[in-house]
């Protein structure tokens, strides 16, 4: 029996890329008709590709999330919402699956990646790094629907990224910190953040800094050096820093924009400065919580994790019907929280 040929075999033959050859058979518009007609005659010639990434009458979607394997808070929140939401997945006669891999070695992290080849469509948070973004090719063209969420990994063949402005989240914590300093006295602004490949991370640092340069050049910008991700080496790195380099005195707020903000507010309130010197963090965690509503955190951003799980759910499903108009999604805003106005 004949082999079924793959998207890629038609597209060597026929002269074009695998996204023209994926548009030709979902008759998308923009490819030329001598394209098409040169297209159409390989798949008579050879017969119709599998195509993975399209469903099958009478079954379940079948999607996956994949995230870090790290236990950080933040993930538990998004891997206990993919469950929450088990619901509105059989409603929508989709099978999920939830796979954590580790994000250690990104080589490690696109290996596993690469390997669900039996999903029709895939809801990512990874690191942006070289070979995440080439497995992501990979499953894109093997006709795999890939979005990726919180976190992006642009430059890739994911099809679109659901998720806040995390750029803007960085600069409104600027603003908010800037607001609560005092030029010439309490003038300075801790950055904390680890050594992260997550681009939501890097965002952040982005457009905390540029907020800063733009708006309010009379005072000082202080990023400490990459933390630890867990709380107690992330309280003893910066305890070493401040003891050091900074002048605490002179410290109206610091950012932190990933892990370690417990540790971090356990430095804050040793030194007798948790209140007076102003903190903001990312995500509603048990911890953030409770450091929001005794006074050590100022405020908290966050995104709503629920509508980012239900949504990427949404477009992989739109996009595997060929639904004219998939990608049109509506981003979630950041949420400014403070301890008068948490859920």
């Amino acid at each position: 029996m004949a082999s079924i040929p793959t998207i890629s075999e038609i597209a060597r033959l026929a002269g074009v890329g695998t996204a023209t050859v994926d548009r030709v058979l979902n008759r998308r518009p923009s490819v030329n008709a001598d394209t098409v007609q040169r297209v159409m005659q390989v798949v008579a010639e050879l017969g119709s590709p599998a195509q993975p990434g399209r469903p099958r009458r009478g079954e379940n979607f079948r999607f996956a999330y994949v995230l870090p394997a790290d236990e950080f808070p933040h993930l538990g929140l998004i891997d206990r919402q993919i469950a929450q939401s088990a619901g509105d997945f059989r409603h929508q006669h989709i099978t999920e699956i939830t796979h954590r891999i580790s994000a250690s070695d990104p080589a490690c992290f696109a290996e596993e990646l690469s390997k669900l080849h039996d999903c029709d469509g895939i809801a990512l948070l990874a690191p942006d790094m070289p070979p995440v973004k080439l497995a992501i090719n990979e499953l894109a063209r093997a006709g795999i629907h890939v979005v990726t969420i919180f976190s992006d990994v642009a430059g890739s063949m994911r099809e679109t990224h659901i998720g806040s402005d995390n750029r803007a989240a960085g600069r409104t914590a600027g603003l908010l910190l800037a607001r609560m300093a005092q030029p010439g006295a309490r003038d300075t602004l801790l950055l904390s953040s680890q050594a992260t490949r997550m681009s939501a991370e890097i965002e952040r640092r982005i457009g905390f800094a540029q907020v800063l340069e733009e708006r309010f050049p009379q005072l000082r910008l202080v990023r400490t050096p990459d933390l630890p991700a867990d709380d107690a080496s992330a309280a003893d790195a910066l305890k070493q820093f401040l003891s050091g380099e900074v002048d605490l005195d002179r410290v109206s707020g610091i950012y932190n924009v990933g892990t370690g903000t417990a540790g971090l507010a356990r430095v804050l309130v040793e030194a007798g400065v948790a209140g007076r010197v102003g903190a903001i963090a990312h995500d509603l965690t048990d911890d953030h919580r409770a450091l929001l509503s005794g006074g050590t955190l100022s405020y908290l951003l966050r995104q709503d994790i629920h509508y980012c799980v239900l949504t990427a759910a949404r477009v992989l499903r739109a996009l595997c019907e060929n639904v004219r108009g998939a990608l049109n999604v509506v981003q979630p805003r950041v949420e400014i929280l403070t301890a008068e106005n948490m859920d």
